[in-house]
């Protein structure tokens, strides 16, 4: 099990290097960015989270397969891969089908142009050429100069039932977003194996994205994400997210407690550890935590890192 830290649309641009290098000092497992319209670019983002660390890995979820050719992910991918051999992981998805529409590049397939996509990615990686168009984009003998020595992970974040099965059988990981709670997570995993045996493959790595706030007084810390929490419900309310939750019943009305607590970890230091562990016996392999307040967010890395983490999974709380 690995705790990792999400930065993304809350951290402005100039200040992800030195939040991504304390984060490893304090030892986090893992780094995410979280490439959100219209905020800051997932790959320089993640190149800045890499230039900033040494060892720890760095992933970029997501990567719409709409909002980039494929060619062109697999350009970005493979350089990043070689400056950065066995560190990076790319994540690629549909993206937010509302951002999708507003650049005019939604689409009537989702879940074919994910997997044609993806496995254009995985080709151009391999140095293979493709010659052969896909629903969603035309490839006119393509082939990368400079493919990765080594092979990154390619990740797909997914929602659905449809989508989690093909995360299931093709991909090294899963992400799945906020407002994962346990039940829906339980319910994902069980999508994902599905799919992963389907294809003779073995499970892939779930990370769960995770709104996070901590505070000795635990009504501040839900104060912290209570907002956020309300956003992404009222966004996902048609989605598995909400329907496969334990209030399945919840469709962008006031926010409180319950939800608060579903959708998000928050609370005392003892109270978020417990909230964590839940979401590991439910089925997460990791979780990368999306801090709040996004104002403080070195505070709340240091009482992350030195009040939450030593009660992890020690039954103390």
């Amino acid at each position: 099990m690995t705790l990792g830290i999400v930065f993304g649309s809350l951290t402005p641009p100039e200040q992800l290097t030195t939040g991504a290098a304390r984060a490893e000092q304090l030892g986090f497992g893992e780094l995410w960015f979280s490439e959100d319209c219209f905020f800051s670019g997932g790959m320089s983002g993640v190149a800045q989270l890499l230039a900033a660390t040494r060892e720890v890995p760095v992933g970029l979820g997501l990567a719409s397969v709409m909002t980039r050719h494929p060619a062109v992910l697999a350009m970005e991918i493979a350089g990043l891969a070689r400056m950065h051999p066995g560190r990076f992981r790319a994540g690629l998805g549909l993206g937010n089908r509302h951002w999708l529409r507003q650049m005019g590049l939604d689409t009537d397939r989702p879940l074919t142009a994910v997997g044609e996509s993806f496995d254009a990615v995985r080709a151009l990686l391999a140095g293979q050429e493709i010659d052969k168009p896909t629903y969603a984009h035309h490839f006119g003998q393509i082939r990368l100069d400079h493919p990765p020595i080594r092979l990154p992970q390619l990740w797909i974040g997914a929602v659905n039932r449809r989508a989690l099965r093909l995360a299931g059988a093709k991909a090294d990981g899963v992400l799945l977003s906020v407002l994962a709670g346990p039940a829906y997570i339980r319910w994902a995993r069980a999508e994902i194996a599905r799919g992963a045996a389907a294809a003779g493959r073995k499970m892939p790595r779930i990370t769960v994205f995770t709104l996070a706030a901590v505070d000795d007084d635990p009504a501040i810390a839900r104060y912290a994400v209570r907002d956020a929490v309300g956003f992404f419900v009222r966004a996902e309310a048609h989605t598995a997210l909400v329907g496969q939750s334990a209030l399945p019943a919840t469709h962008g009305a006031e926010i409180g407690d319950r939800e608060v607590g579903e959708f998000a970890v928050a609370g005392t230091p003892a109270q978020v550890a417990a909230g964590l562990d839940e979401l590991y016996a439910a089925g997460a392999d990791s979780i990368g935590l999306w801090l709040f307040p996004g104002d403080s967010f070195a505070a709340v890395l240091e009482r992350m890192a030195c009040d939450v983490v030593p009660l992890i999974g020690t039954g103390t709380h």
